[in-house]
C-alpha cells in the first residue's frame, strides 16, 4: 500500500450542529489517512501488508505508526521525514454524518519516486499494488512502473476530486486491475459533471478512462456500479444499518474488496464484502474497526 498516513482529529456534536458558533461534543485521536487506513484494515483481514508513506518525528507520527504496527502492518518503509505529520480534522454532527473536514496532506508530498523505489523488493513479491491520490504525479508513475515490471496487478483510490485532476494525465495510457472513484471523482478524471448521472453514463465515461480492467464507482446510497472492460456493468446495492460514524468507510471497502481479489474470488463477491465493511465501519466508532474480520462473513478458503 503506497499513500497518505496522517493523524485524524474528529469531532462529534452531541446535539443539532449551529453554524457561527461553539458546539458541544466530543473529540477523538487516532490514525488516519487513506492508504494508511486501507493497509490497517486489510492487516486486519488477515493479507500481509507493507505500508510506504512519510510521517513526522512528532508525537503525532509516533502515534500513527504505532496504531498502523499493532493492527499487523509492515511499517518499516514509512519515513520519519516530514517537518510534521499529516492530519485530517473533521467536524460529525450527532448524526455521525460528515459536517465538514480539513485535510493538511502536505507530508505527503514528500513520497516522491525514491520512497517508491525503496519499496522494490516489497513490490516485487507482492499479489497487490494499492495506490491512493494522495501521491503526487511522479510518485504514482513511478509505483505504476514499479508494479509494472513486477507484474503486480494495481487497485487505484482517487481519494478526491482535486486529486483526480491532478493525476488524470499520469495515468493514461497505464493499465490498472481496479480504479475505484466516487462519481464527482470520475467525472473530474474523464472531465465532465456525472453528478445525478444514470448507471448508463456513469457505464460509458468509465470505458472512456483506457486501460482500466475494472472501474468500481462508488455511488453513496445508490450502492456502486462495478463496469469491467468488455461486459455489462453490474449494480449493487448498499448495506444499510445504524451510523455511528462514516469516517473509514470507503476504506474499508476497499480493503475488503482487495482482501477477496487476493483470494482469487470473483468480483461481484468482493464488491459484496466491500459493502457489508463500509456498514460495519460505519456502525463503529472506529475508523478501521479493530474486530473487522470478526464482523464480517469471511470465506478464506480459497487459495490467495
Amino acid at each position: 500500500m503506497v499513500g497518505g498516513a496522517n493523524l485524524d482529529v474528529k469531532a462529534r456534536s452531541t446535539a443539532a450542529l449551529e453554524p457561527g458558533t461553539s458546539n458541544p461534543g466530543t473529540t477523538v485521536t487516532a490514525a488516519g489517512g487513506v492508504g494508511r487506513n486501507v493497509a490497517a484494515a486489510l492487516a486486519l483481514l488477515g493479507t500481509p501488508t507493507t505500508l510506504v508513506s512519510v510521517v513526522g518525528g512528532d508525537d503525532a507520527g509516533r502515534q500513527v505508526l504505532a496504531e498502523t504496527e499493532a493492527a499487523g502492518v509492515d511499517v518499516s518503509l514509512v519515513r520519519r521525514s516530514a517537518p510534521r505529520t499529516g492530519s485530517y480534522t473533521a467536524v460529525l454532527d450527532d448524526q455521525g454524518e460528515l459536517a465538514v473536514a480539513v485535510a493538511d496532506m502536505e507530508a505527503s508530498d514528500l513520497v516522491g519516486p525514491e520512497a517508491v523505489l525503496a519499496a522494490r523488493r516489497a513490490v516485487s513479491s507482492a499479489g497487490l499494488v494499492v495506490l491512493d491520490g494522495n501521491l503526487r504525479p511522479d510518485a504514482l508513475v513511478a509505483a505504476l512502473e514499479l508494479a509494472g515490471e513486477a507484474g503486480a496487478p494495481v487497485v487505484l483510490d482517487p481519494v478526491s476530486a482535486p486529486k483526480a485532476r491532478r493525476l488524470a494525465g499520469a495515468l493514461r495510457g497505464r493499465p490498472l486491475h481496479t480504479l475505484s472513484p466516487n462519481t464527482t471523482e470520475l467525472g473530474a478524471l474523464v472531465g465532465r459533471d456525472l453528478a445525478g448521472a444514470a448507471p448508463a453514463e456513469l457505464a460509458a465515461a468509465a470505458a472512456g478512462l483506457g486501460d482500466v480492467t475494472h472501474v468500481w464507482v462508488r455511488r453513496g446510497r445508490d450502492g456502486s456500479l462495478l463496469c469491467t472492460a468488455g461486459g455489462r456493468p453490474r449494480q449493487h446495492a448498499r448495506v444499510d444499518g445504524p451510523v455511528v460514524d462514516v469516517t473509514g468507510a470507503g476504506d474499508a471497502m476497499l480493503a475488503a474488496y482487495c482482501h477477496v481479489v487476493l483470494q482469487g474470488r470473483p468480483l461481484d463477491d468482493a464488491v459484496r464484502l466491500g459493502h457489508l465493511a463500509a456498514a460495519a465501519t460505519v456502525a463503529s466508532p472506529h475508523t478501521v474497526r479493530p474486530d473487522l474480520r470478526s464482523v464480517l462473513p469471511l470465506d478464506d478458503r480459497s487459495t490467495p
